[in-house]
């Protein structure tokens, strides 16, 4: 496409040229013939005084020699004794009906001119919209891009934290290198394989890791490529795919997003027959056996498969589906050291810490940390990547940067350090709850302050006693407003808080049935369709008696978990007292500094001594810029 595009332009450019040369070629020979040019009487005057000596005769032009060599020009009138009065001068002359060949050339060439370029102007601009489709009308040919095995250089050794779906998948890597192994024994490999997983898990990286492993060429296209507007494109698309694919054989197609075509039938508005229909029944021919595909096989990508048509799923199409999970803890710190690979890091950075400090994240989100940290050493003219610069990018991948800019009024910041106080202090005195990770006070995105707990270990299902702590120690910040500034100075910076327990014993009440009064039933499925204003195939809809059971549930879950943490900070209202404190004092402090400081009353750190969150804001006043990274790079901050 692009060599087409080079050799179009140069004809353009080339034609420009040529025009151009014309004109001036044309006003150069205007300028000179009338240089020369004399009015006709003047010419019969100077035939008749014997100072011409020859002349041509075109048409209705006369170009002529003066005797003394010169030349000369003019229009011919309708004088029919022209030819008899040069005779009889004894002038010289030539009789020629028509113009030149040269003159009648350029005279095609810039009438025609217009008409060209228009033409070549259709045709370029009909070339682009057809994208990769190679010539005029040629947009039913596949949009797939293929990466040869020498330029795919992606194996399982850059995918990290899905061991188990790697070794479903080895065995598609076995048949892609020895089809023969699997074909003498009568067996037969899946066309279909399916990656199911939330988005940024490593879907697409995985397919190309299986063409880099087998080293075969890999397709790759999305599905809403097969959709146009036009009905029957889709379908040509697909079977053009196909050809391509089985031409490169054996081979692997990658569709990511299947679910933009594959979705169920029958439920729109087009009465079975319109184009993403008429594609997805193409797909699902190709796929069957009715055409024999060997060595060629399809694996899509989607994280809705709940959408996808049955037909995809059954046996001989998309029957294989393989679960691309939410690494955990060891899956995550594989992920790490694979991003890290890349950057250098310094002796301070503990990758476990980091895997620990990121539950539910997943391997997009961890790159984006690694990558975050690099710009963040960059910034602070780190030559490695730092705990700290780990800890920053983490932060600001969960919450938003850091607003250094804002201004607080000490009223605000001392109110802010109370809420995260009670939060803390909550946290602490509840053994179920997972440990805190850092406690601060400096807005972060939209939060004026936070408080993170790193659990020990990653959970897989929560207890009912471990729900009711996170609703008590959510509830934490607001009633240390309460008790510190009274009922009427509470503010509006619980509203995260609430709305994270609201729904929090809103689950426990409808689906995890945690609930004496609701019982262990599903009520309200989150996965209801609707279709035009109408909800659609549930039949487990609320009566109005239910609702407001499940209503006052939730509210009496609630309500016992703000008086379990009001319980909790009464009796320890002078802890609260030293952690709001040292939270104005410090702005930031450690899981493990909170302990100290609870136990003892007190910290060993000084006040220009932060931790995680840059050391310039918190240096001495008669501290210079230099004398604080030199005690960063001791590690003293």
């Amino acid at each position: 496409m692009n060599k087409n595009n080079d050799m179009l332009r140069n004809f353009f450019i080339w034609m420009l040229i040529f025009t151009f040369a014309l004109f001036v070629f044309d006003y150069f020979g205007n300028i000179q013939a009338s240089s020369g040019r004399i009015a006709f009487s003047e010419f019969l005057q100077q035939v008749d005084a014997g100072q011409i000596s020859e002349v041509v005769i075109r048409g209705d032009n006369v170009e002529g020699k003066y005797s003394d060599g010169k030349r000369f020009t003019t229009m011919v009138a309708n004088y029919p004794g022209l030819v008899d009065r040069l005779s009889a001068h004894g002038v010289k002359f030539e009789v020629s009906s028509t113009e030149s060949t040269l003159g009648t050339f350029f005279g095609i060439i810039l009438s025609w001119f217009p008409l060209l370029l228009l033409l070549g102007v259709w045709i370029f601009f009909m070339r682009q919209m057809q994208g990769g489709a190679g010539k005029a009308m040629g947009f039913g040919k596949s949009r797939a891009r293929m990466l040869s095995d020498k330029n795919n250089t992606v194996t399982f050794a850059d995918v990290a934290g899905i061991e188990e779906a790697k070794a479903d998948l080895m065995e598609l890597v076995d048949f892609l290198r020895d089809p023969n192994k699997y074909q003498k024994l009568g067996g037969k490999i899946p066309k279909g394989c399916l990656l199911v997983g939330s988005p940024g898990t490593g879907k697409t990286l995985l397919a190309r890791a299986i063409a880099g492993e087998a080293k075969v060429p890999f397709f790759s296209i999305s599905g809403s490529d097969f959709v146009e507007m036009f009905v029957g494109v889709g379908a040509s698309r697909v079977r053009d795919m196909f050809e391509q694919a089985k031409k490169h054989s054996p081979c692997i197609i990658f569709i990511d997003e299947i679910d933009a075509v594959g979705r169920h039938r029958g439920a729109g508005l087009g009465g079975g027959n319109d184009e993403r229909e008429q594609t997805l029944n193409q797909l699902l021919v190709e796929l069957d056996g009715f055409t024999t595909n060997l060595g060629v096989i399809v694996i899509a990508a989607t994280n809705r498969p709940d959408v996808l048509d049955p037909a995809l799923l059954r046996p001989g199409r998309f029957d294989r589906q393989i679960v691309v999970p939410i690494p955990d803890i060891n899956g995550r710190e594989q992920i790490l050291r694979v991003h890290a690979k890349r950057v250098p890091l310094g002796p301070d950075v503990d990758l476990r810490t980091v895997a620990r400090g990121t539950p539910g994240f997943s391997g997009a989100d961890l790159a984006n940390i690694i990558n975050e940290s690099a710009l963040l050493a960059a910034r602070n003219n780190h030559n490695v990547i730092v705990m700290s610069d780990i800890e920053e990018a983490k932060d600001k991948v969960m919450m938003g940067a850091k607003r250094s800019s804002m201004v607080m009024k000490e009223s605000e910041k001392e109110l802010t350090a109370y809420h995260e106080g009670g939060h803390a202090l909550v946290t602490i005195h509840m053994p179920i709850s997972d440990p805190i990770h850092k406690a601060t006070i400096i807005p972060r995105g939209r939060a004026l302050g936070m408080v993170m707990r790193l659990p020990e270990d990653d959970r897989f299902s929560v207890t009912k006693e471990k729900l009711l702590a996170d609703l008590a120690i959510a509830m934490g910040g607001r009633v240390a407003e309460e008790l510190i500034f009274g009922e009427d100075q509470i503010t509006t910076g619980a509203s995260s808080d609430i709305k994270m327990a609201t729904t929090l014993a809103r689950r426990m009440v409808t689906q995890w049935g945690m609930s004496d009064k609701v019982g262990p039933v599903l009520v309200g499925d989150e996965q209801e369709e609707v279709f035009l204003g109408h909800s659609i195939g549930r039949e487990n809809r609320k009566s109005d008696t239910l609702t407001t059971v499940i209503d006052d549930e939730v509210k009496r879950i609630v309500e016992e978990a703000y008086a379990t943490a009001k319980k909790v900070l009464k009796a320890n209202i002078d802890q609260l007292h030293l952690l709001a404190k040292t939270l104005l004092e410090y702005e930031t402090l450690s899981g493990d500094e909170i302990v100290v400081l609870l136990k003892d009353g007190k910290i060993e750190r000084k006040v220009e001594e932060p931790i995680a969150e840059g050391a310039s804001s918190f240096a001495k006043p008669e501290e210079t810029v230099k004398s604080v990274k030199k005690r960063a790079r001791k590690g003293d901050i």
